[in-house]
C-alpha cells in the first residue's frame, strides 16, 4: 500500500510512521509537513533512510499537495495546529490548517482517486463532560475551545464529502495521547520536562480536571486497524480507559522521579477549561476488536525513561520560542508569587 501521512513529523504522526514500516514491510510511505513548531525531522531520524520513506515538506494548504497525493492508496491526515492554549491566544492558525487545509486535501485526494482516506480527529469536539457517562461517536459535537471548534469543522467537511461524493473517509476521535516525541507543551510532557529541570509544575484551577489517557502507540494500533478494516462514512472514537485527574499525573511524574510535591503550583484557569473527557469505544472494540493494550503506569514509566534519555531532543524542542510561549501562558498566571525573582525562579530551564 502506498501511504501518504500528513503532520508525519509531529508527535502522534511520527509514531505512526514507525509503526507503519516496522509492521508492514510492504508499505511504501510519504511524509507531507510544514515543519512549524511542532513538526520535527529528528522524530524521524530512525527511518528517514529507509528506501521505503519519502519526505516533502509542504503546508497542506499549498494546492501543491494535489500533485503529492497523485498515485497514493491512502492518505492517513494528522496534520493540524493542536495547542488549545495557542488556538485561545491566535485562532488564525487553526482556521487556516484545519479547516482550509483539511479541504484542500480532502479535494485532492477526491479528484485524484484516492481509496482510502483517515482523518484524525479528538474528544475535544464533544466537549465538556459531566461526573459521569461517556461520550459515543453519536454525541453531539460541542466544541468548547477555537482548536476544538475548527477540528469539529474538519470532521464535518470530510463527512459531508463522503456524503455528497462518496468520498471514501473515515473519521477517528482519540483521547488524550501521551508517549515519546510529544512536544513539551502538553500536559504530560510539561509536567516531566519541569520537573527534571527541578523547576515548578504549573497546574491549572484546582487540578481535578479529568483526562482519558492512551499510550501513542494503542492509538497507532487503532488507526492502522481503521486504515485497513474500518468502514467508509463512519466515525470511531478511540479512548485508552485510563481516566486520571490531572493533579494525579502531576504527583505520579513527581514520585517517579524522586522530586518533591511543593513543586507542584497552581495558575488560573484558562477559560473555558473543559471538565471531563471520556470516550466509549465500544464500537472499535466489537466491529474491528481492537482495545488498548498499554498499561497506564507502565506507559507513563517509560515515557519519562524516554525523556530521560533524550535530551539532546529536548534542549531542541524547549528553543527561545517555547520559553517565550510558556510565559505568555504560565508565569503570568501564577498565584503564589510575584516579585521578578520569583519568576526568574520558575522560568523554563533547557536540559
Amino acid at each position: 500500500m502506498k501511504v501518504l501521512v500528513t503532520g508525519g513529523a509531529g508527535f502522534i504522526g511520527s509514531n505512526f510512521v514507525h509503526h507503519l514500516l516496522r509492521t508492514h514491510p510492504e508499505d511504501q510511505v510519504t511524509v507531507v509537513d510544514k515543519l512549524t513548531y511542532a513538526g520535527n525531522l529528528v522524530n524521524l531520524d530512525a527511518v528517514l533512510k529507509d528506501p521505503r520513506l519519502q519526505f516533502t515538506r509542504l503546508d497542506i494548504c499549498d494546492p501543491a499537495i494535489a500533485d503529492v497525493v497523485k498515485g497514493m492508496d491512502a492518505v492517513v491526515h494528522f496534520a493540524a495546529e493542536s495547542h488549545v492554549d495557542r488556538s485561545i491566544e491566535d485562532a488564525s492558525p487553526f482556521v487556516r490548517t484545519n479547516v482550509e487545509g483539511t479541504w484542500r486535501i480532502t479535494d485532492a485526494c477526491r479528484r485524484n482517486g484516492v481509496a482510502r482516506f483517515v482523518h484524525v480527529s479528538t474528544d475535544e469536539v464533544y466537549g465538556s463532560l459531566g461526573p459521569a457517562g461517556h461520550f459515543s461517536e453519536m454525541s453531539p459535537l460541542d466544541p468548547t475551545s477555537p482548536y476544538a471548534a475548527s477540528k469539529a469543522a474538519s470532521d464535518l467537511l470530510v463527512l459531508s464529502a463522503f456524503k455528497t461524493h462518496g468520498f471514501p473517509a473515515i473519521v477517528t476521535r482519540c483521547t488524550n495521547n501521551y508517549g515519546p516525541f510529544q512536544f513539551p507543551e502538553k500536559f504530560i510532557p510539561l509536567m516531566i520536562c519541569q520537573a527534571l529541570a527541578d523547576q515548578p509544575l504549573p497546574v491549572y484551577g484546582d487540578g481535578r480536571n479529568v483526562r482519558d489517557w492512551i499510550h501513542v502507540s494503542d492509538h497507532c494500533r487503532a488507526l492502522d486497524l481503521i486504515l485497513r478494516s474500518g468502514v467508509e462514512g463512519e466515525i470511531y472514537n478511540i479512548g485508552g480507559g485510563w481516566e486520571m485527574e490531572n493533579i494525579s499525573v502531576a504527583r505520579m511524574i513527581l514520585g517517579a522521579l524522586n522530586r518533591p510535591d511543593t513543586l507542584l503550583k497552581f495558575v488560573s484557569d484558562r477559560p473555558a477549561h473543559d471538565r471531563r473527557y471520556a470516550l466509549d469505544f465500544k464500537k472499535l472494540t466489537d466491529k474491528l476488536g481492537w482495545k488498548p493494550q498499554r498499561d497506564f503506569d507502565q506507559g507513563l514509566s517509560d515515557t519519562i525513561r524516554w525523556y530521560q534519555e533524550n535530551t539532546d531532543w529536548l534542549q531542541q524542542t524547549r528553543s527561545d520560542e517555547y520559553q517565550n510561549y510558556f510565559e505568555r501562558h504560565y508565569l503570568h498566571r501564577e498565584r503564589n508569587f510575584g516579585s521578578p525573582d520569583a519568576k526568574r525562579q520558575y522560568a523554563v530551564k533547557g536540559e
